[in-house]
């Protein structure tokens, strides 16, 4: 995070006693990015954090992966891959994969029931909650969120998800951290006035409190000798017993209604759209906004080759002009692969011009290795949209 918060009871000074009414002693845990090098936050639980009774493994969903060989775009229509049956899932352990590489995962998931507790020990999460109201409750408080809104959770938080009815999240799950695009800070973290948003529009947790329990179970993700693993830990007591944090390093929300878009007399480049960023990726947000007012633009995007990256877009609201006739609607995904040539279906480009204002809503991942396809990718893929450039215009 690019600024310090302080919220329930912490000493003046840290690694200093800070001791309970009956005068026993808070004990301090600091969480903290590149070994003690980074960004942190020191929290005062009432019990020891190391503490585990037992520990077992998680059997976790497939996750394995395979390669996008032959090379092709495609699109996944991943509403449909929870058609079926959501009563019970829940928003961690139902999250299905859709594509990952060393970097990064991509998951789905449609869940109306409490999520376990849960850390991420790889990295960063980014949670995109399409459609539906939750409680995120964190070691550090919670962080109520809602249609359109981003969960930014850092690595080794305790938290889970608590849906109030039914949720649509689009899981990013890191190997590294997540945050605001470099270009947009100041050298000391501040949000620049060329940011399209600033600190007033990130909503942190509310104040921490103290939970009674025993034997509670964590369930951990990690990395294992050949990929992600997952491990549960039942702890003497409840990982909710904090009775104060400080620091730079926490869970917020951004709403992406929130982000301002940035636009020009002629088209602008995807990073125009950045959010967010991690190792070897970046998220953009396309969002409803006026476009290109040059008297002969194309609104729409031109076809581009990105030899470095692979694209994958989101759609999640209004109508995206570029992929018009290509059988894409809300909830789809598509993936265009570096190598291949892409852009508008048949007859957006044209059709774009003189359009004043794009109705859309989507959120796109571009990653710098290739990406490999989950087992929710492989069932949900229509198998025809790489012919789809080929057809006439509807």
């Amino acid at each position: 995070m690019p600024y310090y918060r302080s919220a329930g009871s912490v000493p003046p000074k840290r690694h200093t006693q800070h001791r309970t009414p009956q005068g026993s002693l808070y004990f301090e845990e600091l969480i903290g990015e590149e070994g003690f090098s980074s960004d942190s936050s020191l929290l005062y639980h009432v019990n020891i954090p190391s503490a585990v009774n037992e520990v077992r493994v998680w059997e976790m969903p497939d996750q394995s992966l395979i390669a996008n060989h032959p090379l092709t775009p495609r699109h996944f229509a991943t509403h449909k891959l929870f058609d079926a049956n959501t009563a019970g899932v829940d928003a961690v352990t139902g999250r299905r994969l859709l594509l990952g590489n060393a970097d990064v995962r991509i998951a789905y998931v449609v869940a109306d029931a409490p999520s376990p507790y849960y850390r991420n020990g790889i990295g960063d999460e980014c949670l995109y909650f399409e459609e539906g109201q939750a409680l995120i409750e964190t070691v550090f408080g919670d962080l109520e969120v809602g249609d359109g809104d981003y969960a930014i959770i850092p690595r080794a938080t305790i938290y889970r998800i608590v849906p109030k009815g039914l949720v649509r999240v689009y899981a990013i799950e890191a190997n590294s951290h997540i945050g605001p695009p470099r270009r947009y800070l100041s050298k000391y973290g501040q949000l620049l006035e060329h940011a399209p948003y600033c600190e007033r529009d990130l909503r942190g947790p509310s104040e921490p409190r103290i939970l009674d329990g025993d034997n509670i179970d964590v369930y951990i993700k990690h990395r294992g000798p050949n990929g992600v693993v997952g491990t549960v830990h039942t702890l003497p007591h409840h990982p909710f017993d904090v009775i104060g944090w400080d620091g730079c390093l926490y869970p917020y929300v951004l709403s992406i209604h929130d982000f301002e878009p940035l636009t020009g007399r002629v088209h602008q480049p995807p990073p125009a759209h950045q959010v967010f960023e991690g190792d070897n990726f970046v998220v953009c947000n396309f969002v409803p906004r006026k476009v290109d007012y040059h008297p002969l633009a194309i609104p729409v995007p031109y076809y581009h080759s990105n030899v470095d990256s692979d694209e994958v877009m989101f759609y999640c609201g209004g109508d995206y002009e570029a992929r018009k006739g290509s059988g894409i609607g809300n909830g789809s995904i598509s993936l265009h692969p570096g190598g291949h040539p892409h852009g508008p279906q048949p007859g957006a480009y044209a059709g774009a011009i003189g359009a004043e204002f794009f109705d859309e809503l989507a959120v796109m991942v571009d990653t710098f290795r290739p990406l490999q396809l989950g087992e929710a990718a492989r069932e949900s893929d229509d198998a025809i949209y790489v012919y789809s450039w080929s057809r006439e215009p509807e």
